[in-house]
């Protein structure tokens, strides 16, 4: 069953189309990712889900409420993190926990309870009385979150949940993140970063100038990079000399020099490209150290879809909205 249905989304600014058209499913229960750079409409679309922003053209339906009519209803069950915080740094933590509480209607006598469940299960029942401005960004993204769950919402919209955040930071969120899949929540999140696409979603939706041009699995996706091999080869001595060489013997494969002893080998015939590099070595006394097959990652397949680098990716968010 669909948690959420978007089915021909547009929203334009003064002429400007931020999101173009676009459709696509969210099943109860998944972690579902819009991967894209800035500017390619993933806070827009999220903006228009959750009721903060109106579409142009185009509908949605969420937990079976349309997004046109029924807005308020899907608001009392879904759970909102803007990827910057809506918390107010001169309250405590349990103070902001029990302010949203009553802002999303939970009843006076279980605010309490709920706080107190989300300060323990988030790591920061410790720090309850300490002002929230005083946190790390890291705990502030924690705390973000669980003023978003504080109502018990079926469905958990995330805007760049790491953005900004250190190493262990991030790495920390990203467990409780799939702490919160495994309890069955519906999470959809925003995110540039492949590598956290990747480890943390079901299903992916690549947008790309506010336009969806693929969705699917993560390893779906990495199979548009599957149609040239790619193998890593270390040979027992330096080959700087001889790439030239080694790629006459292999048509049809691009050969990449890595170091003084290591190359790689993307494309052709893969048992004539092992055949090849068999000959080279023995040719020139070369020795084999090792040989892999290099599987396709998500930026390969990222690449191979949008036409992008991913160093696009890997720029720090800019501005809100679009």
């Amino acid at each position: 069953m669909n948690a959420i249905e978007v089915r021909g989304l547009i929203k334009r600014f003064d002429g400007f189309t931020a999101v173009d058209g676009i459709s696509f499913d969210v099943k109860e229960g998944e972690v579902f990712g819009l991967l894209g750079p800035n500017g390619s409409g993933k806070t827009t679309t999220i903006r228009m889900l959750v009721g903060l922003s109106r579409p142009t053209e185009g509908g949605a339906k969420i937990l079976g409420f349309d997004l046109s009519s029924g807005i308020t209803e899907a608001k009392r069950k879904i759970g909102v993190v803007p990827d910057s915080s809506n918390l107010y740094d001169e309250l405590s933590a349990r103070e902001n926990l029990l302010f949203m509480a009553k802002l999303y209607g939970v009843p006076k006598d279980l605010r309490e309870e709920r706080a107190e469940e989300l300060l323990k299960a988030f790591g920061l029942y410790q720090r309850r009385y300490d002002r929230f401005g005083t946190f790390s960004r890291g705990m502030k993204r924690a705390l973000t979150i669980a003023a978003a769950l504080v109502h018990d919402p079926k469905v958990l919209f995330l805007d760049e949940p790491t953005v900004g955040l250190d190493v262990v930071a991030a790495r920390s969120l990203r467990n409780l993140i799939s702490d919160l899949h495994r309890k069955g929540l519906t999470i959809i999140l925003t995110t540039h970063y492949l590598e956290e696409a990747d480890h943390l979603c079901d299903r992916i939706a690549i947008l790309v100038k506010g336009e969806v041009v693929a969705v699917d699995t993560p390893q779906g996706l990495k199979r548009y990079a599957d149609e040239r091999s790619v193998i890593e080869v270390s040979f027992g001595r330096e080959v700087a000399g001889l790439v030239r060489d080694l790629s006459a013997r292999l048509p049809g494969a691009e050969v990449v020099f890595l170091d003084e002893a290591r190359v790689t080998v993307r494309g052709g015939d893969p048992s004539r490209v092992l055949e090849g590099i068999f000959e080279f070595s023995k040719d020139h006394d070369l020795g084999l150290s090792a040989i892999n097959s290099i599987r396709p990652s998500l930026e390969d397949a990222f690449v191979r879809i949008t036409g992008l680098s991913p160093t696009v990716m890997a720029r720090e968010k800019g501005g809100k909205g679009r």
